[in-house]
């Protein structure tokens, strides 16, 4: 069933409520939301792909987009599951280079989108939103630091219990309690993406993981019963 139009002020309020505006004043994130448009996309629909003209930055309102790319060799790789109202696709736009993945929707989507120069014309007034954004760009530069790192130092099982934790606590300074919720629907694929390991290997950790109650499944998503072991297992 479509989802219903959001209103303007809504939008506003979505995006307000974004690390990167945090610091903007109401103002200057009313003309931008103006300046965009509302699409909806049907679920298993590309927003864009890989390699496509970087013209035009998203922001989520609704739904579920998938973020990935295919190596060189064909092979695939998840990046990211966005399921929360964020923007995405500047990486392109702000290196002046075409898409370098692409972002499907994983059920009905409803996403906001205005053309990239007027977002860079709204940074270039707003030091505030660049900075944010800077430090946005360089965490991202930092986790894959990291799971190069890991690659070199931690074995698949290892991989999957940090990954696992990240899905729940991105900085791993805090974990959380037992019993924490991967926010998103995971699947076993998914987990090898962002593993660096084959899909059938992660089932057999996964399934490991399970008979030593480290993680159950609730339906479609993973519950981590035990933190500490999987802390354990991952070098923390």
């Amino acid at each position: 069933m479509a989802r219903a139009m959001r209103s303007r002020a809504a939008i506003e309020e979505q995006m307000a409520g974004t690390p990167l505006f945090e610091a903007i004043d109401p103002g200057p994130i009313h003309e931008l939301a103006s300046s965009g448009a509302l699409r909806h996309y049907r679920r298993n629909t590309y927003l864009f792909h890989q390699g496509d003209p970087s013209h035009e930055i998203h922001f989520l309102i609704e739904g579920r987009v998938e973020i990935s790319s295919l190596s060189a060799s064909g092979q695939r790789m998840l990046h990211t599951t966005i399921d929360q109202p964020q923007f995405f696709g500047e990486l392109g736009l702000l290196g002046g280079m075409p898409r370098t993945a692409a972002a499907l929707a994983l059920e009905e989507t409803e996403v906001w989108v205005t053309p990239g120069q007027t977002f860079q014309e709204f940074l270039a007034h707003e030091p505030a939103a660049s900075l944010a954004l800077l430090r946005a760009l360089a965490r991202q530069v930092s986790a894959h630091e990291a799971f190069v790192d890991d690659l070199l130092f931690l074995d698949l099982k290892g991989r999957v219990a940090k990954r696992l934790l990240q899905l729940v606590s991105p900085s791993l300074d805090e974990l959380p309690d037992d019993g924490a919720v991967l926010p998103a629907i995971v699947t076993h694929a998914d987990l090898a993406s962002l593993c660096g390991g084959s899909r059938e290997n992660v089932t057999r950790i996964l399934s490991d993981f399970q008979r030593r109650g480290l993680v159950e499944r609730d339906g479609r998503r993973f519950v981590l019963r035990k933190i500490s072991g999987l802390a354990r297992l991952a070098g923390l």
